[in-house]
């Protein structure tokens, strides 16, 4: 948690942003894992709640008043029956008072409150909700049906937060740079213990644990697999082999904010040539997006510079041919990269993505394109600002169902080559993944260590 000036300061801020109505931020519940009393841990605060009233307690929601110039944080003290299973936690009125809130009361008044709003006309802004209780709560208070929440939020509300979330703080940017350091551990520990007969489970779950220890818990899903061209394929319990690829794509979340790294590593420590010829391609692209990120470019620009150095280093291995601007225009290059370069990264390992990629990824001068494979998947286009954090994963990926499925079509043959590229349907896929922060005049690592990730050095670190 920040300082109590830290959280009043953002409320002003946004009530100056927004400028009129009542704004409701819903905090989280606890979600049941197979009954009630048996719930996911630990329980994941909302986090735009979190950013504007900085309380982890389940059950609460947060109310600014613009046109009256009143805070509000609702939510129910808990009963002697929930002391005695968890222990006494701070009143409602204490939580309120940490954060500057002047005013607080028990949930069902929150219903009051917003049947007077009703009454007197004034525009109730909240944010799309993602989980089915909240859903149910916003229907109950306002009498929207789920199914029309999410073109009801409110867009002032939307762009407010969106502006204000991306730019990091110099208290939000060391957080992340403790938390990428965490990940530093959870990498360099999947290298480690990477070997054939080991298996992607217990890496996995190893990997798991140090963001248990070290943080408070993954930032998601771990992805742990000799599958590497899956995208998000989980640990499995089979043996590592000798020969393959171990792709480990894993994060943390420490006091709120996340870390997200990829790095692929071989299985018996050693790259063959064959591999190392596409690992290195990926370690380029990983390095010019380094070195051309700068205030004032678009991601996009970036995204597609990397494009066009894969198609040349690829026609380079005969897997790709024909002019290399045409390839990407016509997106034959995503045979390979059929993702974006990255996403935007804070609170949320895909920052803010609940509120809808169109408001955080793009703005009104850079448009998505929705159309073309890979392009669509691209999650960051707008014009880079000092203070963003960005993912630059770039990764090649042979995938035998997509192989066989534009072959069958007939696409793009005039830039792929699909004679050679049949002999590497079993090579699995590589990526490579940094947190980035966008700086004055160009951007930097987030972390203070490096996750080795130059070929030699990956085979340096796991030989000692």
């Amino acid at each position: 948690m920040f300082s109590k000036t830290t959280y009043i300061n953002r409320r002003n801020e946004l009530k100056q942003r927004v400028g009129a109505g009542l704004v409701v931020l819903f905090g989280n519940n606890e979600a049941p894992c197979n009954y009630p009393g048996n719930a996911y841990a630990p329980m994941r605060q909302d986090s735009s709640f979190l950013y504007y009233f900085g309380q982890h307690r389940d059950g609460l929601v947060g109310v600014i008043d613009i046109d009256n110039n009143n805070e509000y944080l609702f939510g129910d003290d808990i009963d002697i029956e929930d002391i005695v299973w968890f222990g006494s936690v701070a009143s409602v009125a204490d939580l309120a008072n940490e954060v500057g809130v002047a005013n607080s009361a028990p949930m069902a008044q929150l219903e009051v409150l917003i049947g007077k709003t009703k009454t007197s006309g004034q525009k109730v802004h909240f944010l799309p909700p993602y989980r089915h209780d909240t859903k149910i709560q916003i229907m109950d208070l306002l009498g929207i049906h789920p199914s029309q929440q999410k073109e009801a939020a409110s867009l002032d509300l939307i762009h407010a937060v969106v502006a204000m979330r991306s730019t990091k703080t110099a208290e939000e940017i060391a957080i992340i740079d403790r938390a990428c350091d965490v990940g530093y551990l959870m990498h360099t520990t999947a290298m480690k213990l990477c070997r054939p007969g080991v298996t992607e489970a217990f890496v996995g779950g190893q990997v798991d644990g140090i963001a248990r220890s070290y943080a408070q818990q993954t930032s998601f899903g771990t992805i742990c697999s000799q599958h590497g061209e899956i995208m998000h394929g989980g640990p499995q319990m089979v043996a590592l082999e000798s020969g393959r690829l171990l792709l480990c794509d894993a994060g943390c979340e420490l006091d709120d904010y996340c870390s997200d790294n990829t790095r692929t590593m071989p299985v018996n420590g050693k790259f063959t040539q064959k591999q190392r010829d596409i690992y290195q391609i990926v370690a380029d692209c990983h390095d010019l997006a380094l070195d051309v990120a700068k205030p004032g470019v678009k991601w996009a620009d970036v995204h597609f510079d990397v494009c066009r150095l894969m198609t040349d280093r690829l026609k380079d291995l005969g897997l790709m041919k024909g002019n290399t601007e045409d390839a990407v225009q016509a997106g034959a290059h995503a045979m390979f990269l059929p993702h974006g370069l990255g996403h935007m990264m804070g609170m949320d390992v895909h920052d803010m993505e609940g509120l809808g990629q169109i408001y955080v990824g793009f703005d009104e001068e850079t448009r998505p394109n929705l159309e073309q494979f890979g392009t669509n998947c691209l999650r960051m286009g707008r014009r880079l600002q000092e203070g963003f954090i960005v993912t630059d994963e770039p990764g090649i990926y042979f995938i035998p169902a997509l192989i066989d499925d534009w072959r069958s079509q007939g696409l793009h043959t005039d830039f792929i080559n699909y004679d050679l590229l049949e002999t590497y349907k079993d090579f699995g896929g590589i990526r490579i993944e940094d947190d980035v922060l966008i700086t004055k005049d160009g951007c930097r690592f987030m972390g203070t260590k490096r996750i080795p990730y130059q070929p030699d050095e990956v085979e340096a670190f796991m030989e000692q």
